[in-house]
């Protein structure tokens, strides 16, 4: 709940600008009709929003239009905080149904990184903590799903930089023939899991990617204990929920870039 009750004036600029951007030029009269705001209110908000550049006058057309400037207020908002925005109700319905506590990682460089866990909702969490953990391309869910559906030509690219990489996690023997081994196995599968041999051993991470235009924005994760999810039962009580949620979030993402 906020703090205080809204600004109004602040809401109706929001819902005047949100408006115009779907039209190439609208009148007064169009925005009343559209907004149910009065005429006068539009207006003001109207010369305000032209003083700050985001609305210019267009007198040969016959109305108002939105200029360049609106792009500003999206250039802190990209891949890496719409994938948040769209999975985080998803990962704590599916949390607060099956108990596990599920991630979503962006990739850092030459390994994946926790960005929003629901451990906090997860009353069995394996861990106590995961923000910001770095986690191996090579050995763990996340980072396998990542790898296994990111293009050829990126996946070639950081598996490169994987030869450099300082950690340990990182250097199987034979690196090329595991990279590609972990893609058909992951793809043929459906799903990415961490190494049985890395630790925690008694727990384990089933990873799906989250995709948009061919590429992998996020992966998503459900971590549970071995011993409370019998193999059989694997993909009915851990698989499936997860690609359901999954598909739910690609559509989120879909229906956001459309707005």
């Amino acid at each position: 709940m906020p703090s205080f009750p809204p600004v109004q004036s602040v809401q109706r600029a929001f819902a005047l600008l949100a408006e115009l951007n779907k039209q190439r030029v609208a009148t007064v009269a169009d925005l009343h009709a559209r907004t149910g705001l009065p005429k006068p209110t539009i207006v003001r908000l109207l010369e305000t929003l032209i003083a700050e550049g985001y609305v210019a006058s267009d007198k040969r057309l016959g109305g108002y239009q939105v200029t360049s400037q609106v792009t500003t207020l999206a250039s802190g908002f990209h891949g890496a905080p719409m994938v948040i925005e769209a999975a985080r109700p998803w990962a704590i319905d599916l949390t607060r149904r099956l108990k596990w506590p599920v991630s979503v990682a962006l990739l850092v460089k030459d390994a994946v990184a926790v960005r929003f866990s629901t451990i906090p909702d997860s009353p069995v969490s394996p861990f106590h903590a995961t923000i910001n953990m770095r986690l191996s391309l090579i050995s763990r869910g996340l980072g396998r799903a990542y790898l296994a559906w990111c293009p050829r030509e990126e996946r070639e690219l950081l598996v490169r930089m994987l030869e450099t990489s300082t950690d340990p996690e990182d250097h199987p023997p034979d690196l090329q023939a595991v990279v590609r081994q972990l893609v058909r196995t992951v793809r043929a599968r459906g799903y990415a899991e961490r190494d049985p041999a890395t630790e925690p051993t008694s727990s384990s991470t089933v990873a799906i990617p989250i995709m948009a235009d061919g590429r992998v924005l996020a992966t998503f994760g459900l971590t549970y204990f071995r011993s409370a999810v019998p193999r059989a039962k694997l993909a009915e009580q851990v698989v499936r929920p997860l690609k359901d949620a999954g598909a739910r979030i690609e559509e989120a993402i879909a229906a956001m870039k459309t707005r």
